[in-house]
């Protein structure tokens, strides 16, 4: 029986392109990835031609993930992740998402701490131009025995036009009371005195607001195997703003 298709109702696409989700509905069963214990486990999602991706990963005891995400591409692209980790076990997100037009771009996560002593981390940076829409809900949990978690989110939108909209809810449900959990989040535009700064020493104003951006998302890809492709690819959309 297949499910019927979300609305804007069901909190995790509250903020979707409906239309988009129901022709593509129903969605195929999400990928599942089991991170065995002690292993090691490395993704790059590039999201540039308009499509859904959903992995349930498992994290084993002491062994690591990584997922990068350059979500680009398309009228309507989402990235959902659904992350558990167990014993000593340690996950790292880093995401760009860079819309323009009418775009909508999403990044859900959903980030499981079921035993003691894991890790994770995530760090998401959403440029937004035109009428575009990103959007990043992300939710960590933790179980009450989860003791000695280390949880952290970041979460940075910057707005180059006022059409453009900027959705950001990290969320915390912490159980266990000896833990270290926070999370971060801002949505601002291009500092005009910087702009300002960087155009009285020469440069462009287009080559300014890219070299600004271009600082807005360093560091985030740092780590991935494909650094460079991801860095290039965002640079690239990047310039096709300003």
């Amino acid at each position: 029986m297949t499910m019927p298709a979300p609305t804007r109702h069901d909190e995790a696409w509250r903020y979707s392109d409906i239309a988009a989700v129901e022709a593509a509905w129903p969605l195929p069963a999400p990928e599942s990835i089991i991170v065995p214990a002690g292993g090691n486990f490395a993704r790059t999602i590039v999201q540039d031609n308009g499509a859904i991706h959903q992995l349930n990963i498992a994290i084993g005891k002491g062994a690591t993930a990584a997922i990068y995400i350059l979500n680009i591409g398309g009228d309507f692209g989402r990235v959902d992740l659904n992350v558990t980790l167990h014993e000593g076990a340690d996950f790292k997100l880093g995401a760009v998402q860079i819309g323009s037009n009418a775009q909508t771009l999403e990044i859900i996560t959903t980030v499981t701490h079921v035993e003691p002593n894991a890790t994770s981390s995530q760090i998401v940076r959403s440029v937004l131009a035109g009428t575009s829409t990103g959007s990043y809900l992300g939710k960590v949990s933790v179980a009450r025995d989860a003791q000695l978690t280390d949880s952290v989110q970041s979460v940075k939108a910057m707005l180059l036009d006022r059409s453009a909209t900027a959705n950001a809810k990290p969320e915390l449900e912490i159980y266990a009371d000896d833990v270290k959990c926070a999370h971060g989040c801002a949505i601002g535009e291009l500092d005009p005195m910087g702009l300002f700064y960087l155009q009285a020493r020469g440069l462009a104003p287009a080559d300014a607001k890219k070299l600004m951006l271009q600082a807005f998302v360093a560091g985030v890809f740092e780590g991935a195997a494909d650094e460079e492709m991801l860095i290039e690819a965002a640079l690239k959309k990047l310039g096709e703003l300003v």
